[in-house]
């Protein structure tokens, strides 16, 4: 029975970081092999996930045994997924670390998917943080992260509508079956529901806008694909493209602001962090929005946030 347990493994969820790094509710067995779960607010019980996007930074750090963890975070269009590898990762995983380090000292920008297990972390005053422990992982081209967008937004919406749902029932197994939940989202909305209580889902639906969006889209040519994808046709129009870049970026902010304002303005770190799950560096793409405010394109009506100029 031991043996069959330890060799179970557990289905991977296409899963957005916003969604991942809310979470708060973890459980596990206390038998030695029991596997650990996260629960997500849309009632999704994670033990493992299939996550994607640019690799934002890589960095080694010491650990008091003196070996070396690498530190990492993985920026998709809705936030961040915090992930790390450490001896205990396959040779093949810690071969790709250090060869993605060295690209992206390099400069090179790099989609990257990863199948990872669940991890968390709780502080002293006992806020708790995600983290993924990845198993495996591969540079990903433009096309493969689009079906993962997709995915992942489709995963998305099926959890909210299956929550959104479940508030009309009685909290309990037979409740929800009978009402039409899916079987695997039972067990997690049941233990997510009276720990979250009731959850704000705009900001995943503006999640899943963003995302599908993104997916929709070509994704800029910052993004290098292996040179075998590459023809010389295409790398003429990536030196043409690159000509008009700047002015790009500059009206995809624009094209944020205008999306995301709700008549407050849009945060500094909301207008990177969209630049940046479509591609662009984030150094660039603060220096567009300083170039816009020098233009008067848009005015801060508070420090750091930011409004379209009449």
């Amino acid at each position: 029975m031991q043996s069959s347990r330890r060799a179970k493994r557990q289905p991977a969820w296409h899963m957005l970081a916003s969604e991942f790094g809310d979470s708060t509710l973890h459980q596990q067995g206390s038998g030695e092999f029991d596997p650990l779960f996260i629960v997500t607010k849309l009632g999704a019980k994670v033990n493992r996930l299939l996550v994607a996007g640019m690799i934002e930074s890589l960095e080694p750090r010491e650990t008091q045994s003196g070996s070396t963890l690498w530190q990492g975070r993985l920026r998709d269009p809705s936030g961040i997924n915090f992930f790390s590898v450490g001896d205990y990762a396959s040779e093949s995983m810690r071969e790709l670390t250090l060869q993605l380090s060295s690209r992206l000292e390099d400069g090179e920008n790099i989609m990257l998917m990863m199948t990872a297990k669940a991890r968390f972390f709780q502080n002293e005053e006992g806020s708790i943080f995600t983290s993924l422990r990845p198993e495996e992982a591969c540079v990903i081209s433009r096309s493969t992260y689009r079906m993962w967008l997709v995915e992942a937004a489709k995963g998305m919406l099926n959890r909210i509508d299956a929550l959104e749902n479940s508030h009309s029932l009685d909290n309990n197994e037979k409740s929800f079956t009978e009402g039409g939940i899916p079987s695997n989202l039972i067990e997690g909305l049941l233990l997510a529901t009276p720990h979250y209580g009731e959850i704000d889902l705009e900001t995943y639906r503006l999640n899943i806008m963003q995302t599908l969006d993104i997916a929709e889209d070509k994704l800029p040519t910052q993004i290098n694909l292996p040179n075998k994808d590459l023809n010389q046709e295409t790398l003429t129009s990536k030196t043409d493209e690159e000509e008009s870049d700047d002015a790009d970026l500059k009206s995809l902010i624009l094209d944020f602001i205008d999306r995301l304002d709700k008549g407050e303005g849009v945060d500094f770190d909301t207008l990177l962090s969209n630049a940046a799950a479509r591609g662009h560096d984030r150094d660039l793409a603060e220096a567009a929005l300083d170039e816009l405010s020098e233009e008067g394109s848009v005015h801060e009506p508070r420090f750091g946030w930011f409004k379209k100029s009449e």
